[in-house]
């Protein structure tokens, strides 16, 4: 592992353009044909909602908050496990200290999608202040991932491994995808605010060498070959917007897991979501080297969404399911001790077989999978399906313009009102947090420095 701050790179940094560069080109047709093949694949797994009338939708929509409304009184299971990430926030707070939050949220196509875990950065930032965007994923790894907060992208060169079946060796990183390339004048490109800058990769045998630019600015060159390791480099960077481009220089094996674009304060919120992920697929991931990353972001929160993919697993049984969470989550907790973690339920689901729609049944048994785990390791439980409305409830979610046709995704209406919804109950429990700790507001007063001075 390599931890460089050259001085250099902060004078570099100080004379950049501040206009945005291009991202690296390439050929059109293969995109274009690309994008008509997934726009037709994207038809048939998520059929248009049904068209409703304004009054139904009207009525739908009134229908929702009632929901909303009724599930609001104890949204959250085992809460006092969240009194180490509020007094994480409580003393971010604080004008003495500025300490970043950071909360990692590892899903589905849910998290993917960073529409549910966008509207939660929003809010986090707007209260607590912008930490940066965090890690996110090298290049465009697959169909589906984004980022609003960091626009990313590359050549197309890359080939992906991890994903959501987890093949290969389980070097995959923080976010379980990686992309290599063993081709000369490959790239990938990063956009984003921070004022420093941190690149993970494989330190690999015969690895090989990089070129960090800051837009058309020249600043490093880094080696990746060594022992086979978690490999990374960090850099200081002048306060601002960057464009960040890493261009392979020789026809040697190159494997990047991705980029942490941080702020000195602040909160991150950080989606690490997969489509068609199940939360066993942490358990394909190799150990080690996840810990390794997980202690470089040590994170003040880890958030774990997922159940929508195991409830039609076919191959799902209630006891591996169980045992197989229960180890996802004491990983976790090994490598973060002093993380909470919450654990999103599945939303309530549906499934259209022989042109009929049900229920799918399978979410009962992992909402009460994921309870069980949850009392047992003392994490934090968010019933998604129940804060929603309860079974069923996804009919007139869609209705209200708030979930797809498919009933099982949400529009980004629907995200964005779920983030609301959960970032609400947060507070208000933080704020109870604060009222019932008296000792621990004064001691933030007291390290507060005196204003009148």
């Amino acid at each position: 592992m390599r931890n460089r701050i050259p001085l250099a790179l902060g004078a570099a940094l100080v004379g950049c353009c501040l206009l945005a560069g291009s991202p690296p080109t390439t050929t059109k047709k293969p995109p274009t044909a690309k994008k008509k093949t997934a726009a037709k694949k994207k038809s048939k797994r998520r059929p248009a909602a049904p068209p409703v009338s304004p009054a139904a939708r009207a009525a739908a929509q009134r229908k929702v908050e009632e929901y909303l409304a009724d599930s609001a009184e104890k949204p959250f299971q085992q809460p006092a496990a969240l009194v180490p990430f509020f007094e994480q926030l409580a003393r971010l707070g604080a004008a003495g200290d500025k300490t970043p939050v950071h909360i990692i949220q590892f899903g589905d196509s849910h998290t993917a999608a960073d529409e549910w875990t966008g509207g939660l950065r929003e809010q986090f930032r707007e209260r607590f202040g912008d930490g940066g965007s965090g890690f996110s994923l090298a290049g465009h790894p697959f169909l589906g991932y984004r980022r609003f907060d960091a626009r990313g992208g590359g050549t197309s060169g890359w080939v992906s491994e991890g994903l959501r079946t987890g093949a290969g060796d389980g070097w995959f990183g923080l976010g379980g995808v990686s992309i290599n390339t063993t081709r000369a004048g490959q790239s990938v490109f990063l956009q984003a605010e921070c004022d420093r800058l941190e690149i993970h990769f494989l330190q690999q045998p015969r690895g090989g060498r990089l070129a960090l630019y800051d837009y058309d600015e020249f600043l490093d060159e880094i080696p990746t070959e060594g022992e086979p390791a978690s490999g990374f480099v960090r850099y200081i960077t002048q306060p601002g917007p960057h464009h960040f481009l890493l261009k392979t220089l020789d026809a040697r094996p190159v494997r990047l897991f991705g980029w942490v674009a941080d702020k000195a304060a602040g909160v991150t919120y950080e989606a690490l979501g997969i489509n068609g992920a199940e939360a066993s697929l942490l358990l394909k991931w190799d150990e080690t080297m996840l810990a390794a990353y997980l202690q470089r972001r040590n994170p003040g929160m880890i958030v774990l969404s997922y159940g929508t993919n195991e409830a039609s697993d076919p191959l799902w049984h209630r006891e591996s399911y169980r045992a197989a969470f229960a180890r996802v989550v004491g990983r976790l907790r090994q490598d973060a001790p002093a993380a909470t973690i919450l654990v999103l339920g599945p939303s309530d689901r549906w499934v259209r077989t022989r042109g009929r729609w049900q229920l799918v049944a399978g979410i009962d048994d992992i909402i009460a999978q994921q309870q069980s785990v949850c009392r047992e390791l003392g994490c934090v439980y968010w019933g998604t399906r129940e804060r929603m409305g309860g079974v069923g409830s996804i009919r007139d979610w869609q209705s209200a313009g708030l979930a797809q046709g498919d009933r099982v995704h949400f529009t980004a209406l629907g995200y964005r009102r779920l983030s609301t919804v959960l970032f609400s109950d947060l507070m208000q429990l933080l704020e109870a947090y604060k009222k019932v700790r008296p000792e621990t507001s004064e001691q933030i007063a007291h390290d507060r420095p005196n204003q009148n001075h």
